[in-house]
């Protein structure tokens, strides 16, 4: 199963392994999945962000885990930390929570039961006294998703990327605290 990261009732999340950018490539990146993530992605930008997360894990202890569905063993997402890193950002360094479940897989509750554990296992660990999340505006599953979660929006820290179309600007931040 690769380097065990964490285990929920229905998932386990482990490191990025040999063979994960093509499973990522087939399962995760479609335009549906990728509209408010900078659209698909190349092969070698999908190597790319999985060797930073195995970089992540090796430095720091956490990164983005692939997300296996423990009945049938399929990928089914991703779900991790990482340190905000976009220069545009009013909170640089700040842990970030993010995940992506597949398509054929939304509405199955696999989005919480992963963003629950990582949390939950974040602040057992004292990684941080809060995390954020970003996304767009435009992006109304997720920020929702996040409020749902109990996490509270951070007007202060929006911002605008110029990697983004105007339509995906600002970039809003929510955040959750360990003892919410």
């Amino acid at each position: 199963m690769g380097d065990l990261v964490l285990e929920t009732a229905r998932l386990v999340m482990r490191k990025p392994q040999e063979g994960d950018a093509v499973l990522h490539d087939l399962h995760l990146n479609t335009p549906a999945m990728m509209e408010y993530l900078g659209g698909v992605k190349e092969p070698h930008q999908l190597e790319a962000k999985l060797a930073k997360s195995e970089a992540l894990f090796a430095r720091e202890g956490f990164g983005f885990a692939m997300v296996i569905e423990k009945s049938t063993g399929d990928l089914v997402g991703h779900c991790g930390l990482k340190r905000v890193d976009n220069p545009m950002a009013k909170n640089l360094g700040d842990l970030e929570i993010g995940w992506l479940i597949r398509q054929d897989r939304w509405r199955m509750g696999y989005a919480g039961e992963a963003v629950r554990a990582v949390l939950d296992d974040a602040f057992a660990r004292d990684l941080a006294p809060y995390i954020v999340a970003l996304t767009s505006e435009r992006n109304e599953p997720s920020w929702r998703f996040m409020e749902k979660l109990g996490m509270t929006r951070r007007r202060d820290l929006e911002f605008d990327d110029p990697t983004y179309s105007d339509r995906d600007n600002p970039t809003i931040v929510y955040q959750i605290a360990a003892k919410d």
